[in-house]
């Protein structure tokens, strides 16, 4: 298995294309990609539909997916807010590579035991959070890794890519079956703040109580606890964690599904969340900022024990140089943990990836795939 990535900031596009395959090509010692990730910045939508045909004419074998992308991610660089081409190419002997399309919320047959996925898709067009639940529902032990396609501010102006066709909606994606395993990384960025509480009223995605008390009060108590550095993040940083593992006792950093506190119902003193949420859930606040996003990143790659031979990584648009105030942060990060393992990515307007065994769609996050043989 050979996994290459490079990037190019070239203006225009078939310069772009060319710089980066031209990369890859040299990086993959005369080996023929059976897997070609292309992302293309927003900067060339004017020429979206070239894609296909310019990638082909460097790699003209294998499966080829993609999308536009705010930013992308390419040979140890992060493009971001200026033109950008990344393309990440893979040989992978013994490797089944099965496309997948479609455009509602009824996932495709899936291959593979068990199913290991790259998914992209179009956040205009898709409910990806119901795709996701039906994948999870029919293939419990699934693996999926991915982004929504970025760029575009209206339904119509993304792309997504899938050998050589060109789609404005939907979902595009491969399933990987065999001498293969995906390993995935979730950096969700927060620090539990307090502690935790149960939900004792609460209905859809409105938290009515914790621990008895109306919610609002409850988060005001421990709101008056912070030190002052942390009641200043509160007002654009404050997200509620979800515990995942309902017989858990005890809880810590990478226990909860981040989610966001999207307001306040003030009659009843309620919260509205960004999740569903059921009596007697355990929850607690959080807070994020780029001292404890960039630690979050650290502190999971120095857990990983495996040695991929590649990996793909899908970041928030709200991360990169808006967070940290440089480039290539993340990248950074990776490299410094893992070493010179070839990474390709962009940046989404949301991001795929499981927390304790269930996929969800991310805010804020970095979301890794890790690609190494089986044997």
């Amino acid at each position: 298995m050979r996994w290459a990535s490079a990037v190019s900031r070239h203006e225009a596009l078939e310069e772009a294309v060319a710089e980066a395959c031209a990369g890859v090509t040299s990086a993959m010692a005369g080996e023929h990609a059976d897997l070609a990730v292309a992302f293309v910045s927003l900067q060339h939508a004017a020429a979206y539909d070239r894609v296909p045909s310019l990638v082909r004419a460097h790699l003209p074998h294998g499966l080829l997916i993609g999308c536009s992308a705010g930013g992308v991610i390419g040979g140890g660089h992060e493009i971001e807010e200026a033109p950008g081409f990344s393309i990440t190419a893979a040989r992978l002997p013994d490797v089944t590579l099965t496309p997948l399309v479609g455009t509602g919320p009824t996932p495709p047959p899936l291959p593979g035991q068990p199913p290991q996925l790259i998914l992209l898709a179009d956040p205009f067009s898709v409910d990806v959070e119901a795709l996701l639940h039906a994948i999870d529902t029919a293939h419990p032990d699934a693996v999926l890794v991915g982004g929504l396609a970025s760029g575009g501010r209206r339904p119509g102006e993304n792309a997504l890519y899938l050998n050589d066709e060109v789609h404005s909606g939907g979902f595009v994606g491969v399933a990987l079956d065999g001498n293969v395993v995906v390993d995935t990384i979730v950096a969700q960025g927060c620090r539990p703040i307090g502690e935790p509480m149960f939900v004792t009223r609460g209905e859809r995605n409105v938290i009515f109580e914790l621990d008895g008390h109306p919610a609002v009060l409850a988060l005001q108590r421990q709101l008056d606890q912070l030190p002052k550095e942390d009641r200043a993040l509160v007002r654009q940083a404050l997200f509620v964690g979800v515990v995942m593992r309902e017989r858990q006792q005890q809880y810590g950093q990478g226990d909860f599904l981040i989610r966001n506190v999207l307001g306040v119902e003030p009659k009843q003193a309620a919260l509205v969340v960004g999740t569903q949420v059921q009596e007697n859930q355990v929850v607690q606040f959080h807070l994020r900022d780029a001292k404890t996003s960039a630690d979050d990143l650290i502190h999971l790659l120095a857990r990983y024990r495996e040695e991929p031979a590649g990996s793909l990584l899908f970041s928030c648009l709200g991360r990169g140089q808006h967070l940290y105030g440089r480039p290539d942060h993340d990248t950074d990060v990776f490299r410094a943990a893992l070493g010179d393992v070839a990474l390709g990515g962009f940046f989404c307007n949301g991001e795929i990836g499981p927390v304790q065994g269930r996929t969800f769609l991310h805010g804020y996050t970095s979301a890794f795939g890790l690609f190494r043989p089986r044997r």
